[in-house]
């Protein structure tokens, strides 16, 4: 059981080792977000509401950790009906024959009170490298005493790398939707065995 100072307080450095153990992400407290530039005025939001992942922490050697999340692409959900059907159509994600979105980490580098996580995003048929700058939220029970974990990630991609280059030229110069994509992620993953080392 966690300390009441723990529950209350983000863990340090000092404390990381208590974290080790296998995450299962919990889909209903977790949020995997974008926004991208629409009509080179203003941000269009969105997020997928389908997901899955593990996490497996090293405390001690965070380097060791690995993390691996999977989207379901037909998910996408930005408020409007008529543009998430289009994203889910062939011009960009084709969720009838490419369901899935994936990443799978492939190192971890501590910056202070920072991680850089490093690994491969696969979309449609294309799989690239993706740095995402992670800060821990904190650690604690939560009311069924599971030990829970939170992190806060952004990343920046150019979504044309993956295939997704549909646009559109305005009249008065530029395109509809930025190739820039901001991924913004608020990760809560509940352990699952608190004895299994990353």
């Amino acid at each position: 059981m966690l300390t009441e100072r723990e529950r209350t307080a983000s863990p340090g450095p000092g404390t990381y080792a208590a974290l080790t153990g296998v995450y299962t992400i919990d889909p209903a407290h977790t949020t995997v977000g974008f926004s991208v530039r629409h009509a080179m005025i203003s941000n269009i939001r969105g997020r997928f509401d389908r997901l899955e992942g593990l996490l497996l922490l090293d405390g001690s050697a965070p380097s060791r950790s690995t993390a691996y999340v999977s989207v379901q692409t037909d998910s996408i959900d930005t408020g409007i009906q008529e543009r998430d059907a289009h994203l889910r159509g062939p011009e960009f994600f084709d969720s009838a024959t490419f369901p899935l979105m994936a990443f799978r980490s492939t190192s971890i580098v501590q910056r202070g009170d920072e991680f850089r996580l490093t690994g491969s995003l696969r979309i449609k048929d294309v799989e690239l490298p993706l740095d995402i700058d992670l800060v821990l939220g904190g650690a604690a029970d939560d009311v069924d005493g599971q030990r829970r974990v939170g992190f806060e990630g952004t990343a920046t991609l150019r979504r044309s790398d993956w295939g997704l280059t549909w646009n559109t030229s305005l009249e008065a110069g530029g395109v509809l939707v930025s190739d820039k994509v901001t991924l913004a992620l608020d990760i809560s993953a509940v352990r699952i065995d608190p004895d299994a080392a990353a």
